[in-house]
């Protein structure tokens, strides 16, 4: 593995070289978990760490709930994660938020964006929503983030999941530079400036 520091674009002193980091991923479908991911684990390979990933589909339509676990680190012996291992949950919506919230570990890092979307069985007329979400999800020091109003400013507000993966950035250690590159080289040559706007709006959010 090449010796990580500020060339590789990790910083040491934020990440543990003998410790795997979990990131898992929740949100429903056309929220873009899938991609954020995807740009996740590529930062990661990128500044030399092994990096394994899980995903688990709903429903392919808008409604249908996406989770996907991101772990990295010297040595990553498993891809999935169990409740309460979780370093950081970042939940593009607050009902897969407060679904997914068992999996976050004792401290562990907790973003979540503002939007929430009725899953199917709601619409269904089959289930209704949870009461009173934002204090339940404040009260499990989740940092609630405008991400789709953020994104809307920027003029697309699809960008909402990168918006949250650059709230995500500063706990990682990685660069800003490192994400702005994957975000350049994995998305249409159309949509980098947008996003790389849409990151620099969620790391400087706090």
């Amino acid at each position: 593995m090449p010796e990580l520091g500020r060339d590789s674009g990790c910083d040491l002193q934020a990440v543990d070289a003998q410790k795997t980091v979990t990131v898992l991923l929740c949100g429903v479908g056309g929220q873009g978990t899938i991609l954020g991911a995807d740009l996740l684990a590529h930062c990661a390979m990128a500044a030399g760490w092994q990096v394994k990933l899980s995903e688990i589909h709903g429903m392919a339509q808008r409604g249908g709930a996406v989770t996907t676990v991101v772990r990295f680190g010297e040595t990553v012996a498993a891809m999935v994660t169990d409740h309460g291992y979780a370093d950081h949950i970042i939940a593009f919506e607050t009902t897969e938020a407060l679904r997914n919230l068992p999996y976050l570990k004792v401290g562990g890092g907790f973003f979540v964006s503002e939007e929430t979307i009725k899953p199917l069985s709601v619409l269904a007329g089959n289930a209704s929503m949870p009461e009173e979400a934002a204090s339940t999800l404040l009260a499990a020091n989740a940092r609630l983030v405008p991400a789709v109003q953020l994104a809307e400013q920027l003029g697309n507000s699809k960008c909402s999941n990168v918006v949250l993966l650059g709230v995500l950035a500063k706990e990682l250690g990685f660069t800003a530079a490192v994400w702005e590159e994957q975000i350049a080289l994995r998305l249409p040559p159309g949509l980098v400036r947008v996003n790389i706007s849409a990151f620099r709006a969620g790391f400087n959010y706090f």
